[in-house]
């Protein structure tokens, strides 16, 4: 494929970008995807498209890689952080709480894989007149409410990754899904350093058939046509990766079944979950800390996801103090995330 890719003289916005792009579309049932570079532009181009802007606001949680509020700081406005559940996912009532009059929108995190409130939260964003992006990097093939993550059921985009630890790969890469068509035109515009060539979206006439118009500042986010070829490879073998997940994470729920000292997170919603990550919470830090060595020195590779965003040095120095979350604060100091990917097998 690759060969064939080189010789057809277009690596990059070509066939097998649009190819991959149908087969999304078809999996997720939802009307149009952009594929772009890495699920971090998929963020930063949803932001741009929904207008947020200097002075405005965007809600997320803390729990969660620092792209899902590296977004805001992207648009010159300003993340706010916002508690969470016990199982980890924003808490629609913090949300509630949070929101103002410079509120622009709501940024969903999908931990783990596990599907947020999806329902309260699109209630409450219609409410406000607000805009709902999910943040799904973990949650290819989760369903929630009978909806497919992804088809923007209860949202207005929702974005993924495909970077190589998630569910499919392209080594790296990410979409955006959305229903909207005014949203996929600037999402298609914004990714190509904001340039049209599509003559019904022109400004000014046409000079000839040369012609295109930058409308935007738009960025060089478009991925190339031999990372969609493996994308589309990945993408039919997604129902026996995830089938696996749920075999592995099955294993875990039947040993840790009758252990008190450790809990694993909603149990009762399995069947939705699409298990990007296993996390198991401890009594506390130091137990966490040992069980974490213990595991390495026998080479068990766990991690711990995540820091909370606003711990990190570069959110202390622009003013997020810690305490700011104390359910995410106590979740962190818990946390473990065993090892959890396709080839694990039953006997490791």
């Amino acid at each position: 494929v690759v060969k064939k890719i080189l010789e057809s003289g277009n690596l990059v916005q070509g066939k097998y970008v649009e190819k991959f792009e149908q087969k999304l579309k078809d999996f997720l049932g939802v009307k149009n995807v952009i594929i772009v570079s890495s699920g971090t532009a998929a963020l930063h181009l949803s932001c741009l498209a929904a207008g947020l802007g200097k002075g405005d606001e965007l809600i997320t949680s803390p729990l969660t890689f620092a792209a899902s509020a590296n977004c805001a700081l992207y648009c010159n406005a300003k993340p706010v952080f916002v508690d969470v559940t016990k199982d980890g996912l924003i808490d629609v009532d913090a949300i509630k709480t949070a929101i103002n009059p410079n509120t622009k929108i709501i940024v969903p995190v999908h931990y783990m894989g596990l599907p947020c409130d999806m329902k309260k939260i699109q209630h409450l964003a219609s409410f406000h007149n607000l805009t709902i992006i999910e943040d799904a990097c973990h949650a290819l093939g989760a369903t929630y409410n009978d909806t497919t993550i992804g088809d923007c059921t209860y949202s207005d985009m929702t974005v993924f990754s495909f970077h190589p630890v998630k569910h499919i790969t392209t080594g790296e890469g990410g979409i955006i899904t959305t229903n909207s068509k005014k949203w996929y035109d600037v999402l298609c515009m914004l990714r190509h350093h904001g340039m049209t060539k599509d003559a019904d979206l022109y400004e000014f006439e046409a000079h000839g058939p040369w012609y295109h118009e930058m409308q935007k500042m738009g960025f060089n986010y478009r991925l190339s046509d031999i990372h969609a070829a493996l994308g589309t490879t990945q993408l039919q073998k997604l129902d026996q990766f995830l089938s696996r997940r749920h075999e592995i994470a099955k294993r875990y729920h039947d040993a840790f079944e009758n252990r008190d000292e450790i809990k694993c997170i909603a149990k009762e919603r399995v069947k939705e979950n699409a298990f990007h990550l296993f996390v198991i919470l401890l009594e506390n830090n130091k137990i966490r800390k040992e069980l974490y060595l213990f595991l390495r020195e026998h080479k068990i590779y766990c991690q711990v996801h995540y820091i909370p965003v606003y711990w990190h040095p570069y959110y202390q120095r622009v003013g997020f103090a810690k305490g700011l979350c104390p359910t995410v604060e106590n979740f962190y100091e818990r946390c473990l995330s065993l090892p959890m990917y396709y080839s694990l097998s039953s006997e490791d």
